[in-house]
Protein backbone atom coordinates (compact mmCIF):
# COMPACT_ATOMS: atom_id res chain seq x y z
CA UNK A 1 0.00 0.00 0.00
CA UNK A 2 3.06 2.29 0.99
CA UNK A 3 4.71 1.76 -2.43
CA UNK A 4 1.53 2.46 -4.20
CA UNK A 5 0.77 5.97 -2.70
CA UNK A 6 4.32 6.37 -2.79
CA UNK A 7 4.11 5.71 -7.58
CA UNK A 8 0.85 7.79 -7.03
CA UNK A 9 2.48 10.69 -5.35
CA UNK A 10 4.64 11.08 -8.06
CA UNK A 11 2.67 10.32 -10.84
CA UNK A 12 0.79 13.20 -9.19
CA UNK A 13 3.81 15.37 -9.30
CA UNK A 14 4.77 14.69 -12.46
CA UNK A 15 1.17 15.53 -14.02
CA UNK A 16 2.02 18.99 -11.75
CA UNK A 17 5.57 19.48 -13.69
CA UNK A 18 4.25 18.81 -17.23
CA UNK A 19 1.39 21.13 -16.86
CA UNK A 20 4.04 23.46 -16.34
CA UNK A 21 5.57 22.63 -19.13
CA UNK A 22 3.29 22.88 -21.15
CA UNK A 23 2.13 26.46 -19.77
CA UNK A 24 5.37 27.63 -20.37
CA UNK A 25 5.69 26.61 -24.20
CA UNK A 26 2.07 27.49 -25.13
CA UNK A 27 1.65 30.64 -23.86
CA UNK A 28 5.29 31.82 -23.79
CA UNK A 29 7.88 30.25 -25.55
CA UNK A 30 6.31 28.93 -29.19
CA UNK A 31 4.33 32.47 -29.67
CA UNK A 32 7.74 33.69 -30.34
CA UNK A 33 9.71 30.93 -31.85
CA UNK A 34 12.09 31.27 -28.18
CA UNK A 35 13.80 27.59 -28.89
CA UNK A 36 15.87 26.42 -25.59
CA UNK A 37 17.39 23.48 -27.95
CA UNK A 38 15.71 20.13 -27.21
CA UNK A 39 12.76 18.32 -28.67
CA UNK A 40 10.56 21.31 -27.40
CA UNK A 41 12.80 24.03 -29.72
CA UNK A 42 12.22 20.85 -32.78
CA UNK A 43 8.56 20.94 -32.35
CA UNK A 44 8.62 24.16 -33.40
CA UNK A 45 10.18 23.74 -36.55
CA UNK A 46 7.19 20.89 -37.99
CA UNK A 47 4.59 23.44 -35.85
CA UNK A 48 5.70 26.41 -37.93
CA UNK A 49 6.89 24.92 -41.04
CA UNK A 50 4.35 22.26 -41.44
CA UNK A 51 0.99 23.28 -38.95
CA UNK A 52 1.56 20.04 -36.88
CA UNK A 53 0.17 20.91 -33.47
CA UNK A 54 3.65 21.60 -31.02
CA UNK A 55 2.55 18.83 -28.97
CA UNK A 56 2.09 16.26 -31.32
CA UNK A 57 5.20 17.34 -32.72
CA UNK A 58 6.61 16.92 -29.55
CA UNK A 59 5.97 12.89 -30.03
CA UNK A 60 7.04 12.86 -33.33
CA UNK A 61 10.56 13.59 -32.21
CA UNK A 62 10.28 11.57 -28.57
CA UNK A 63 8.44 8.62 -29.19
CA UNK A 64 11.52 7.63 -31.68
CA UNK A 65 14.16 8.83 -29.17
CA UNK A 66 12.50 7.12 -26.21
CA UNK A 67 12.95 3.61 -28.06
CA UNK A 68 16.62 4.20 -29.31
CA UNK A 69 16.79 4.73 -25.20
CA UNK A 70 15.74 1.34 -24.50
CA UNK A 71 17.43 -0.55 -27.21
CA UNK A 72 21.08 1.31 -26.12
CA UNK A 73 20.95 2.12 -22.69
CA UNK A 74 18.05 -0.33 -21.51
CA UNK A 75 15.30 0.46 -19.84
CA UNK A 76 16.36 2.97 -17.11
CA UNK A 77 14.39 6.08 -18.40
CA UNK A 78 10.94 3.69 -17.61
CA UNK A 79 7.88 4.21 -17.97
CA UNK A 80 7.39 7.48 -15.92
CA UNK A 81 9.35 8.94 -18.79
CA UNK A 82 6.96 8.04 -21.32
CA UNK A 83 4.27 9.14 -19.12
CA UNK A 84 6.00 12.74 -18.76
CA UNK A 85 6.38 12.66 -22.27
CA UNK A 86 3.04 11.88 -23.43
CA UNK A 87 1.59 14.26 -20.34
CA UNK A 88 3.73 17.12 -21.63
CA UNK A 89 2.98 16.98 -25.07
CA UNK A 90 -0.88 16.55 -24.43
CA UNK A 91 -0.77 19.76 -21.79
CA UNK A 92 1.24 21.89 -24.67
CA UNK A 93 -1.81 21.32 -26.96
CA UNK A 94 -4.17 21.58 -24.82
CA UNK A 95 -3.04 25.01 -23.49
CA UNK A 96 -2.37 26.04 -27.04
CA UNK A 97 -3.95 30.26 -27.30
CA UNK A 98 -6.08 28.51 -30.10
CA UNK A 99 -7.68 27.22 -27.04
CA UNK A 100 -8.15 29.63 -24.55
CA UNK A 101 -9.22 31.42 -27.49
CA UNK A 102 -12.22 29.16 -28.30
CA UNK A 103 -13.06 28.73 -24.03
CA UNK A 104 -13.29 32.57 -23.67
CA UNK A 105 -10.38 32.71 -21.11
CA UNK A 106 -7.95 35.63 -21.17
CA UNK A 107 -9.54 36.74 -24.51
CA UNK A 108 -9.50 40.62 -24.37
CA UNK A 109 -5.99 40.30 -23.34
CA UNK A 110 -4.50 37.77 -26.24
CA UNK A 111 -6.23 40.07 -28.57
CA UNK A 112 -4.63 43.22 -27.09
CA UNK A 113 -1.51 41.75 -27.78
CA UNK A 114 -2.15 40.41 -30.83
CA UNK A 115 -3.29 43.68 -32.16
CA UNK A 116 0.70 45.12 -30.75
CA UNK A 117 2.97 41.62 -31.87
CA UNK A 118 0.94 39.95 -34.45
CA UNK A 119 1.29 36.61 -32.60
CA UNK A 120 -0.98 35.36 -30.18
CA UNK A 121 0.40 35.25 -26.82
CA UNK A 122 0.00 35.84 -23.04
CA UNK A 123 2.12 39.56 -23.16
CA UNK A 124 2.95 41.57 -25.79
CA UNK A 125 6.86 41.86 -24.48
CA UNK A 126 9.26 39.69 -26.72
CA UNK A 127 11.74 39.57 -23.39
CA UNK A 128 9.21 39.18 -20.62
CA UNK A 129 7.46 36.25 -22.95
CA UNK A 130 11.67 34.28 -23.06
CA UNK A 131 11.54 35.37 -19.22
CA UNK A 132 8.81 34.05 -18.15
CA UNK A 133 8.60 30.91 -20.44
CA UNK A 134 11.81 29.91 -19.17
CA UNK A 135 11.28 30.43 -15.59
CA UNK A 136 7.87 28.14 -15.66
CA UNK A 137 9.43 25.60 -18.31
CA UNK A 138 12.63 25.31 -16.20
CA UNK A 139 10.26 24.76 -12.99
CA UNK A 140 8.09 22.12 -14.78
CA UNK A 141 11.01 20.28 -15.84
CA UNK A 142 12.93 20.75 -12.26
CA UNK A 143 9.40 19.12 -10.82
CA UNK A 144 9.15 16.05 -13.37
CA UNK A 145 12.74 15.05 -11.95
CA UNK A 146 12.51 15.41 -8.48
CA UNK A 147 9.43 12.88 -8.69
CA UNK A 148 11.60 10.38 -10.66
CA UNK A 149 10.21 10.96 -14.32
CA UNK A 150 12.18 12.50 -17.04
CA UNK A 151 11.09 14.64 -20.56
CA UNK A 152 13.15 12.05 -22.57
CA UNK A 153 14.37 14.23 -25.48
CA UNK A 154 17.74 15.23 -25.35
CA UNK A 155 18.41 13.49 -22.47
CA UNK A 156 18.73 10.22 -24.57
CA UNK A 157 20.89 11.23 -26.97
CA UNK A 158 23.09 12.85 -24.36
CA UNK A 159 23.43 9.56 -22.48
CA UNK A 160 24.06 7.51 -25.86
CA UNK A 161 27.31 9.83 -26.39
CA UNK A 162 28.37 9.69 -23.18
CA UNK A 163 28.69 6.09 -23.38
CA UNK A 164 29.83 5.51 -27.11
CA UNK A 165 32.32 7.90 -26.84
CA UNK A 166 33.13 8.80 -23.19
CA UNK A 167 33.07 13.07 -23.20
CA UNK A 168 31.67 14.23 -20.42
CA UNK A 169 27.79 15.28 -19.70
CA UNK A 170 28.16 18.95 -19.95
CA UNK A 171 30.14 18.68 -23.07
CA UNK A 172 27.30 16.31 -24.71
CA UNK A 173 24.29 18.59 -23.82
CA UNK A 174 26.46 21.86 -25.10
CA UNK A 175 26.92 20.18 -28.22
CA UNK A 176 23.60 18.56 -28.66
CA UNK A 177 21.68 21.95 -27.58
CA UNK A 178 24.34 24.16 -29.69
CA UNK A 179 22.79 21.98 -32.91
CA UNK A 180 19.61 22.43 -31.77
CA UNK A 181 19.58 26.07 -31.48
CA UNK A 182 21.59 26.81 -34.30
CA UNK A 183 18.98 24.24 -36.62
CA UNK A 184 16.25 26.23 -35.70
CA UNK A 185 17.82 30.03 -36.26
CA UNK A 186 19.43 28.91 -39.63
CA UNK A 187 15.35 27.56 -40.64
CA UNK A 188 13.75 30.46 -39.28
CA UNK A 189 16.52 33.10 -40.13
CA UNK A 190 16.17 35.19 -37.69
CA UNK A 191 19.23 35.78 -35.39
CA UNK A 192 17.38 36.94 -32.36
CA UNK A 193 16.09 32.81 -31.95
CA UNK A 194 20.09 32.54 -31.27
CA UNK A 195 20.13 35.11 -28.85
CA UNK A 196 16.88 34.22 -26.87
CA UNK A 197 17.00 30.36 -27.38
CA UNK A 198 20.11 30.72 -25.17
CA UNK A 199 19.36 33.10 -22.26
CA UNK A 200 16.34 31.08 -22.45
CA UNK A 201 18.07 27.58 -21.84
CA UNK A 202 20.82 29.74 -19.07
CA UNK A 203 17.03 30.57 -17.28
CA UNK A 204 15.37 27.19 -17.28
CA UNK A 205 18.33 25.31 -16.33
CA UNK A 206 19.29 27.44 -13.51
CA UNK A 207 15.30 27.32 -12.02
CA UNK A 208 15.48 23.40 -12.64
CA UNK A 209 18.46 23.18 -10.23
CA UNK A 210 16.47 25.25 -7.41
CA UNK A 211 13.44 23.10 -7.99
CA UNK A 212 15.84 19.95 -7.35
CA UNK A 213 17.66 21.33 -5.01
CA UNK A 214 16.12 24.29 -3.31
CA UNK A 215 17.56 27.74 -1.78
CA UNK A 216 20.77 27.11 0.31
CA UNK A 217 19.17 27.62 3.74
CA UNK A 218 22.14 26.06 5.71
CA UNK A 219 26.05 26.67 5.40
CA UNK A 220 28.84 24.02 5.88
CA UNK A 221 31.97 25.29 7.17
CA UNK A 222 35.58 24.11 7.89
CA UNK A 223 37.52 25.77 10.36
CA UNK A 224 41.32 25.37 9.79
CA UNK A 225 43.18 26.99 13.14
CA UNK A 226 46.18 26.82 15.33
CA UNK A 227 46.45 23.45 17.38
CA UNK A 228 46.56 25.56 20.41
CA UNK A 229 43.03 27.28 19.55
CA UNK A 230 41.01 24.64 18.45
CA UNK A 231 39.76 22.98 21.61
CA UNK A 232 38.41 26.82 22.30
CA UNK A 233 36.96 27.15 18.93
CA UNK A 234 35.28 23.65 19.38
CA UNK A 235 34.08 24.24 22.78
CA UNK A 236 32.35 28.07 21.87
CA UNK A 237 31.05 25.91 18.93
CA UNK A 238 29.12 23.43 21.08
CA UNK A 239 28.10 25.92 24.45
CA UNK A 240 27.25 28.75 22.59
CA UNK A 241 25.30 27.69 18.94
CA UNK A 242 24.42 24.13 20.14
CA UNK A 243 26.26 22.55 17.08
CA UNK A 244 28.20 19.53 16.47
CA UNK A 245 31.46 19.68 15.08
CA UNK A 246 33.41 16.88 13.18
CA UNK A 247 37.26 17.05 13.44
CA UNK A 248 39.26 15.67 10.24
CA UNK A 249 42.92 14.74 10.03
CA UNK A 250 44.73 16.36 7.49
CA UNK A 251 48.18 17.44 6.36
CA UNK A 252 49.54 20.95 5.86
CA UNK A 253 50.02 20.84 2.10
CA UNK A 254 53.03 23.43 2.33
CA UNK A 255 54.77 22.18 5.60
CA UNK A 256 53.85 18.68 5.83
CA UNK A 257 52.55 19.21 9.68
CA UNK A 258 49.59 17.24 10.57
CA UNK A 259 46.68 19.48 12.18
CA UNK A 260 42.70 18.82 12.48
CA UNK A 261 40.20 20.43 10.57
CA UNK A 262 36.96 21.61 12.29
CA UNK A 263 33.72 20.99 10.66
CA UNK A 264 30.11 21.96 11.23
CA UNK A 265 27.26 22.77 9.72
CA UNK A 266 25.18 25.51 10.43
CA UNK A 267 22.02 27.23 9.98
CA UNK A 268 22.47 30.91 7.59
CA UNK A 269 21.63 33.63 10.65
CA UNK A 270 24.63 31.51 12.65
CA UNK A 271 27.56 32.54 9.99
CA UNK A 272 28.05 36.01 11.69
CA UNK A 273 28.03 34.21 15.19
CA UNK A 274 30.55 31.60 14.21
CA UNK A 275 33.12 34.11 12.39
CA UNK A 276 32.59 36.18 15.29
CA UNK A 277 34.38 33.01 17.44
CA UNK A 278 36.43 31.74 15.18
CA UNK A 279 37.77 35.43 14.69
CA UNK A 280 37.81 36.41 18.09
CA UNK A 281 39.57 33.37 19.27
CA UNK A 282 42.16 32.95 16.65
CA UNK A 283 42.75 36.09 14.00
CA UNK A 284 45.25 34.42 11.98
CA UNK A 285 42.11 30.99 11.10
CA UNK A 286 41.07 29.67 7.90
CA UNK A 287 37.46 29.40 6.93
CA UNK A 288 35.72 27.96 4.19
CA UNK A 289 32.08 28.23 3.58
CA UNK A 290 30.05 26.25 0.99
CA UNK A 291 26.18 25.89 0.82
CA UNK A 292 24.24 23.00 1.88
CA UNK A 293 20.96 21.89 0.08
CA UNK A 294 19.82 19.15 2.82
CA UNK A 295 20.59 17.95 5.73
CA UNK A 296 19.23 15.06 7.23
CA UNK A 297 19.97 14.83 11.07
CA UNK A 298 19.69 16.06 14.50
CA UNK A 299 19.08 19.72 14.41
CA UNK A 300 18.20 20.13 11.09
CA UNK A 301 14.90 19.48 9.12
CA UNK A 302 15.11 17.71 5.55
CA UNK A 303 13.40 19.47 2.84
CA UNK A 304 12.10 15.86 1.87
CA UNK A 305 10.67 16.22 5.75
CA UNK A 306 8.99 19.72 4.66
Amino acid sequence: MKRIKKHAFDYAGITFGALLYGIGYSWFLIPFKIAPGGVGGLSQILYFKLHIPAGISMLIFNIPLFFIGIKYLGKSFGIKTLYAIIVGSFFTDFFAISNLLKWGVFTSAIQKYHAVTGVYSMTDNILLASFAGSVILGAGIGIIFKFRGSTGGTDIPVAIMRKKFAISAVSAYFLVETSIILTITLVFREPNILILAYLNLFISSKICDMVLEGLPYVKGVYIVTDEKYESEIKEKILKQLNRGVTVFKAEGGFTGEERNVLFCVINRREIEKLKDIVKDTDKNSFLIINDVYDVIGTGFKSRLEQ
